[in-house]
């Protein structure tokens, strides 16, 4: 299997619906814009990975489950974004290598980066991942403000 993740300056028509639908709520002023999160998993994982990217400025943090992307981009965020990353070893779907790569990477950054592989698992990881204790405190924990 081939995987090109190529980071176009023009992000895709559903990423940009997505940008848009974010920045109506933000105008609202009633959404604090210091805990802004973005989760996915699978496709929605590399998409978690392509926001933090794209908006490391709006994101205090993200959650990227069985998810993959160029690890390149992740210079994009490093140091303003915190991320966990969650995988399980035996996917055979989207291999845990890329949730590996984006973990080194962030690592040797010196960014808040964590990863959490589940020994012999396949792609669907996410009921480990959402049973996780302390998922939600970690995310909520997390704000521009404290960075």
């Amino acid at each position: 299997k081939d995987w090109v993740f190529p980071f176009k300056e023009k992000p895709t028509d559903i990423t940009g619906l997505v940008k848009a639908w974010l920045d109506v709520f933000l105008a609202t002023g009633k959404v604090d814009a210091s805990r802004v999160y973005v989760m996915g998993l699978s496709q929605g994982g590399m998409g978690v990975l392509d926001m933090l990217a794209r908006y490391p400025d709006i994101f205090a943090a993200g959650i990227s489950i069985c998810g993959a992307g160029n690890p390149e981009t992740s210079k994009l965020f490093a140091s303003k974004s915190s991320l966990w990353l969650l995988h399980g070893s035996a996917d055979k779907v989207v291999p845990a290598f890329f949730s590996r790569q984006y973990q080194r990477r962030l690592k040797k950054a010196e960014s808040d980066v964590r990863y959490t592989e589940y020994a012999g698992v396949g792609h669907d990881s996410w009921g480990d991942a959402f049973r996780e204790p302390d998922l939600m405190a970690w995310l909520f924990s997390k704000s521009k403000r404290n960075r």
